[in-house]
């Protein structure tokens, strides 16, 4: 590649928006994960990861995605404590919890991603024996994911994407 090209190739990318885009999505989920660990929460990398999820190009795609998530969230942890705190979580109490929350989700008008938080949320919190009571075990998955999801939102108002003008690639 001549000298020309890569000044071009290099000037391209640095004003592209998959450029922003990608330092935004590293300084977001390095912030959560930083802010997780002071907290001290013994399972940081949810935050993060819901951040990698959450983060869109725009605040108002970002908040479309993480009002379901958020609420699935609180859902699969509340009915994870509540299952976990009373029964012994085996093969039909997980299944049917997992049935019923796609049922509630549905009740509440909640999208397909609210239920599959939901179900991922019970998952970890029913599932994952740590030896801790499973309403600690639900409040740090909120808060992990809750705070991933205000990182991701965060970030993309303060940093917002340029609007591409028209022909232009991104």
């Amino acid at each position: 590649m001549s000298r020309q090209k890569e000044k071009r190739w290099f000037s391209s990318a640095w004003i592209s928006n998959r450029l922003v885009h990608s330092a935004r999505t590293g300084i977001g989920t390095a912030a959560s994960l930083a802010v997780a660990r002071l907290l001290g929460m013994p399972e940081a990398y949810w935050a993060p990861i819901t951040t990698l999820i959450v983060m869109q190009s725009t605040i108002g795609a970002s908040w479309g995605a993480s009002k379901p998530r958020f609420m699935g969230t609180a859902l699969g942890a509340a009915s994870g404590v509540l299952l976990a705190s009373y029964v012994e979580p085996g093969l039909i109490v997980f299944s049917a919890a997992i049935f019923a929350l796609g049922l509630i989700c549905e009740i509440l008008c909640l999208d397909q991603n609210a239920s599959r938080f939901a179900g991922i949320t019970l998952t970890i919190v029913l599932l994952v024996g740590r030896g801790e009571p499973p309403w600690l075990i639900g409040v740090h998955r909120f808060v992990e994911v809750s705070l991933g999801i205000t990182v991701a939102l965060a970030l993309t108002a303060l940093w917002p994407e340029r609007e591409l003008a028209s022909g232009e690639n991104s």
